[in-house]
């Protein structure tokens, strides 16, 4: 049976579409319907929640970051496990960069390329017939994209429910639910957005009572019915914009200071019949020695500085390991693999000094957006001269740029120089940059 699919949007962050997609789909698992779970563009923390939410992996859907045939083959794959796939939208419907059409990284290229309907989320605290204006603007912005319907959230009244909800019908688009204000239903958040799932206390719990509120606000049935068969799924088996395993036997940091990794990645290094060994910095392990390389993935070292320098096994067995073998950190891993770490009281940490600079959190600033990465150097992530898409997204700033010779020359989602950046010694690179796909 071919998957149904759809997508959750809203007009900008913030309005509830996270909330609202991890109660459905665990409401939708509820019925007894395999339902999973996709998020679009950079976000490497949703997709946890949603397959806590289904019990099945989540997946990016990054229109910019990859190539049609790779984005075709994850969908497929995602289709392949369940019954309806829900997508979330990252940021507004339509919010991209102007890489072309169908490129721009927004879940509206989702929409167009897949012919998914959107249900559209709209937060309406502190306006009520305006809401109509919006929904029916994102209605007839893009005709590729169309609004099957919009739910409500942040109702205030039953007064604002039919002030807002009989404008919009009015203006010819259906209310699918109306989500009262709730104080309930709030993530915790921290610098990076979004505490992982893994920290969430009660999660199950937690993930219950969203699935509680959204079967009692919202219409799953007309929801569902709104749903359409996925379309234009390639048959391709192998897309050649993967990024390859970088081993056979891959030692992969994971624990709350190292999540931050693409599910794709890994589903995809399985498939090309790689294996994954997980070990966790925080608990002082350290790379498995017969593994043939070690990945360190983002995360929130600057959170866990203390553990992470007493880690002494870690950091041991981890320099052992570097001596004869590739050793890669992205982002968080990066600021592991310099000379130290300054956290966000202005307390200085020693790292791995496997590279030689230093990283602060205290001295923040925001760092964010798609990057292409043009490897100088032959490396975990391919050969030189390669060229990588991914993303930055960081608050901790370089003190200390050290003597390493850089690893990449950066430039942004356009195209436009940004310099060299990350860096190598030996077996060692990194960088803040993400990886998502060869470009």
């Amino acid at each position: 049976m071919t998957a149904r699919g759809l997508i959750i949007g809203a007009p900008r962050s913030g309005s509830g579409k996270t909330s609202v997609t991890i109660g459905l789909l665990r409401a939708l698992a509820r019925r007894g319907i395999k339902a999973g779970g996709a998020k679009s563009g950079p976000d490497y923390i949703d997709p946890e929640f949603h397959a806590a939410a289904t019990g099945n992996a989540g997946v990016n859907l990054d229109s910019w970051a990859m190539a049609p045939d790779l984005l075709g083959f994850l969908a497929a794959e995602a289709a392949r496990n369940c019954d309806i796939l829900i997508a979330e939208s990252a940021m507004g419907l339509f919010d991209g960069i102007e890489a072309g059409r169908g490129r721009s990284g927004a879940a509206s290229d989702l929409a167009a390329r897949f012919s998914l309907p959107t249900v559209l989320v709209l937060d309406i605290s502190g306006q009520s017939r305006s809401a109509a204006a919006v929904a029916k603007g994102f209605a007839v912005y893009d005709p590729e994209v169309r609004v099957a319907g919009v739910v409500l959230n942040k109702v205030a009244s039953e007064r604002h429910l039919r002030q807002c909800a009989d404008a919009i019908e009015a203006a010819g688009l259906p209310v699918l639910g109306a989500i009262m204000r709730n104080p309930d239903m709030a993530l915790p958040e921290r610098h990076l957005g979004l505490v992982q799932a893994r920290e969430h206390t009660a999660l199950d719990a937690f993930i219950d009572r969203l699935a509680d509120i959204m079967e009692q606000s919202l219409d799953i049935d007309r929801i569902l019915a709104a749903s359409v068969p996925l379309c234009g799924l390639p048959t391709i088996e192998n897309p050649s914009e993967a990024i390859d395993p970088p081993g056979q036997r891959i030692a992969l940091a994971h624990d709350e200071a190292f999540g931050f990794l693409y599910p794709h990645l890994q589903s995809i290094w399985r498939k090309r019949g790689a294996e994954i060994h997980f070990f966790s910095p925080l608990a002082d392990e350290a790379p498995a020695p017969d593994c043939d390389v070690c990945w360190l993935p983002g995360g929130y070292p600057e959170l866990h500085g203390a553990r992470l320098a007493d880690a002494r096994n870690f950091r041991r067995g981890t320099t052992r390991f570097a001596q004869t073998k590739p050793v890669h950190g992205e982002c968080g891993g990066y600021m592991a693999l310099g000379a130290s770490i300054e956290d966000a009281e202005g307390h200085s940490h020693e790292m791995l000094g496997l590279l030689g600079h230093s990283t602060s959190f205290a001295k923040r600033k925001m760092n964010l957006g798609y990057r292409q990465a043009k490897l100088l150097a032959n490396g975990i992530l391919g050969g030189a001269g390669d060229t990588i898409r991914g993303h930055e997204f960081h608050y901790a700033s370089v003190t200390e740029a050290g003597q390493d010779t850089p690893f990449f020359e950066m430039s942004d989602g356009l195209g436009r120089p940004l310099g060299p950046g990350g860096g190598i010694r030996g077996n060692v690179t990194g960088g803040f940059f993400h990886a998502i796909a060869r470009s």
